[in-house]
């Protein structure tokens, strides 16, 4: 496909036309809801489903923090994703990586569907789960980061907020999908849901790796990092990872801890409080994933309102506002899990996972690539998000389980793990800038200037 030619006179010129960017913008989402729609199928299944099938000669409470461990086996390799895919996209291009990222989410979820059970093969069962789930979580690891920065860099400066937000709004629109197909499954008997029926959502990720392999082929990319890359000799040279380190550690550090609470947010309410309403206050699956899916329909609506917000009064206040949220709603959405009702339900996953994740989270990619010059902004926002996934999401759920058997069935000990991811996240915002009144040249421009000041002292000392 051409490449598009700018049709704004903006000071940097390299947003790309409408057309173009209704392409890259829906290609962002779709893709986006693709790996999320395998991944969060996991944590969800992984709360109603794999403790009884691949660990089910462990007692419920014991086999439930196993099944949550391989959870985490997944956020574990999240970073190691983001490390190897962002090193790729800086350096070949942001569209070639994203190709090869739904890809391998598809294959590796499939065949999750396609395992047999720990009564068929034994020990080797969970061994090929976990070994399925690593692979999701390096796939995963590489597809926010491009996806958003397809989205970041062709837009215009006064709309880069919400078009980055696609990406993750794809998030909750797989996370819809999935848990509606796994609750149209719990209608079956028991015992039918627990032979087949868990596994056709994760067979039918094979049908939609297609569809979004298809609009992936029909996007361009973005122009900024088509004219970097044009240095053949830097693009040989150039080992993104290390320069990002080298020369960006505060911006990176930055975007693990802002990311850490929207993260958090998502193990707490998306994975663990599924399983414990299902468990713990007896609602019915089918009753619960129904809920969970409403809330995602939510959490789609907060992330448009939230990005939107933050193209007009900047990200870092509208991310400020979502943490504080977050630590005054904590231990009230902990008292209505508590309650044990289908409307207690409801009102926690939708303060918690729609109003608290959706601000959290909806502008935080146009803040994070606005820490980062071109040549490492897929490593730099790949390996932040992703770090601030496995730290705040990828034990959360297991951590959560046993602080409630730590606190005698009572769930203050949780609230209490929220507010003081969300206490970190709002005191590495009020240390940031926002960048977000620069143009794409201008963000450059911005970061180099403030790595090139930040040496200067010893420069100059050693000239004296």
């Amino acid at each position: 496909m051409t490449q598009s030619t700018p049709t704004s006179a903006d000071s940097s010129g390299y947003h790309a036309s409408p057309a173009e960017m209704r392409r890259i913008l829906f290609s962002s989402a779709i893709g986006t809801a693709v790996e999320y729609y395998d991944f969060i199928l996991y944590a969800t299944a992984a709360g109603i489903v794999f403790n009884q099938v691949f660990f089910n000669d462990l007692d419920a409470t014991t086999a439930l923090i196993v099944s949550f461990a391989t959870l985490a086996a997944g956020y574990v390799a999240r970073p190691l994703g983001g490390l190897l895919f962002g090193h790729l996209g800086d350096r070949y291009g942001r569209k070639t990586i994203l190709v090869g990222t739904v890809l391998l989410m598809g294959i590796s979820s499939t065949l999750i569907g396609l395992l047999p059970t720990s009564d068929q093969v034994g020990i080797l069962a969970p061994i090929l789960l976990v070994t399925l789930r690593v692979v999701q979580g390096v796939a995963v690891g590489g597809e926010w980061g491009g996806a958003m920065l397809l989205a970041f860099e062709n837009s215009k400066k006064e709309s880069r907020g919400f078009a980055s937000a696609f990406a993750y709004m794809g998030a909750p629109i797989g996370t819809v999908t999935g848990t509606l197909i796994l609750s149209a499954m719990t209608v079956l008997p028991e015992n039918d849901f627990l032979t087949w029926g868990w596994r056709v959502p994760f067979v039918l990720s094979a049908v939609f790796m297609t569809l979004a392999l298809f609009i992936r082929m029909r996007v361009s990319e973005s122009r900024v990092f088509k004219e970097l890359s044009t240095s053949a000799e830097k693009t040989r040279r150039r080992v993104p990872a290390a320069e990002l380190v080298r020369d960006h550690p505060r911006s990176l550090l930055t975007a693990v801890l802002v990311g850490l609470s929207g993260q958090m947010t998502q193990g707490l309410m998306g994975a663990w409080a599924v399983a414990f309403a299902v468990q713990q206050a007896m609602l019915s699956a089918t009753e619960v994933l129904n809920v969970k899916a409403l809330g995602g329909v939510c959490t789609v609506i907060m992330i448009v309102i939230a990005s939107r917000l933050s193209d007009r009064l900047g990200r870092r206040r509208v991310l400020m506002a979502g943490n504080a949220a977050a630590m005054v709603l904590a231990m009230p959405v902990m008292m209505l899990l508590d309650m044990g009702s289908t409307v207690g339900f409801f009102l926690a996953i939708f303060l918690g996972l729609s109003v608290v994740q959706g601000f959290n989270s909806g502008p935080y990619g146009a803040f994070a690539g606005e820490l980062f010059p071109t040549s490492v902004r897929y490593s730099g926002t790949s390996i932040g998000y992703q770090l601030a996934s496995t730290l705040g999401a990828g034990f959360t759920p297991m951590i959560a389980s046993t602080l409630v058997v730590l606190g005698g069935g009572s769930l203050w000990l949780v609230g209490a793990l929220w507010m003081s991811f969300s206490a970190i996240s709002l005191a590495a915002l009020v240390a940031s800038r926002d960048r977000g009144g620069l143009d794409i040249v201008q963000l450059d421009q911005s970061v180099t200037v403030t790595s090139t000041t930040s040496e200067s002292p010893s420069r100059s000392h050693a000239e004296v």
